[in-house]
């Protein structure tokens, strides 16, 4: 199977989960349910790729399943923590407020058929990786750095979900900035660790001769730093949290560093 068909094929697979998902959140009147998808999605994706690939899956493969799996699910399972017994997310009850009754028709567009159009682009490495399955594994260096990459990412992004919703959880620390830990190396750990993570994935289809989906983790870099991560986020806490703008002059936005006297 080429790339192409396998790509069209998920494409369609992605479009069938993320209307389901969208009549689903009509009944819930709830759009947050999307961002729990988010990570399955990919391991959905990936997995589904391994079965329409009619080959026998290599090493390198393995080790490519085996990361997205835990990202996606550590991700997805968080998410879904977070949000459980929560309202819908200040996002989308802004949107849900300014659309009024024809919400339930745009959140299609806006929110899931967006969300699947952007699952479907960024996963191009999980699947172009997997049309050269058969292959002899080559360049192991590149294998054995994408996995350590991964795991930095993994550390900085677990690590800083972890740490936050512990902060979060000591009544004491209401209102206060969690600036100790990852925290004080990054403003925004978790997000630069799943960027991390998305270029050790990219890496592992690097190696596999898919060097030309490089787009997927330029444009997974470019929406948490520049779209709905880092730049929404700091927009909202400089005007709510008080001593944000002196832990922005001593902490690193997004690329760990040590933090400034």
């Amino acid at each position: 199977m080429s790339f192409i068909t396998l790509w069209r094929v998920s494409g369609l697979i992605i479009l069938g989960l993320m209307t389901m998902l969208w009549l689903l959140s009509l009944a819930l009147k709830n759009s947050s349910i999307v961002d729990i998808f988010w990570g399955m999605g990919f391991v959905i994706t990936f997995w589904i790729g391994t079965l329409l690939v009619p080959a026998e899956t290599s090493g390198r493969i393995f080790l490519l399943g085996s990361l997205v799996t835990v990202w996606g699910l550590r991700l997805s399972l968080h998410i879904f923590l977070r949000n459980h017994g929560q309202p819908e997310d200040f996002r989308y009850a802004k949107w849900r407020e300014e659309a009024g009754p024809s919400w339930g028709w745009q959140s299609f567009f806006k929110v899931f058929l967006l969300q699947g159009v952007l699952l479907w682009i960024i996963a191009a490495p999980l699947l172009a990786a997997q049309v050269n399955a058969p292959d002899p594994m080559k360049c192991k260096c590149t294998d054995y750095t994408a996995a350590a990459l991964w795991l930095v990412g993994f550390i900085f992004e677990a690590g800083g979900d972890w740490q936050l919703k512990r902060f979060k959880e000591n009544p004491t620390n209401k209102g206060n900035l969690l600036t100790t830990g990852l925290w004080s190396l990054t403003r925004h750990p978790n997000y630069f660790g799943d960027v991390a993570q998305w270029w050790g994935f990219y890496l592992i289809a690097l190696a596999s001769g898919a060097w030309w989906t490089v787009f997927s983790p330029i444009l997974m870099t470019i929406l948490l730093m520049k779209v709905s991560g880092v730049s929404m986020i700091e927009k909202t806490l400089k005007d709510t949290k008080p001593g944000y703008a002196e832990y922005i002059a001593r902490t690193s936005s997004f690329f760990p560093w040590f933090p400034k006297k």
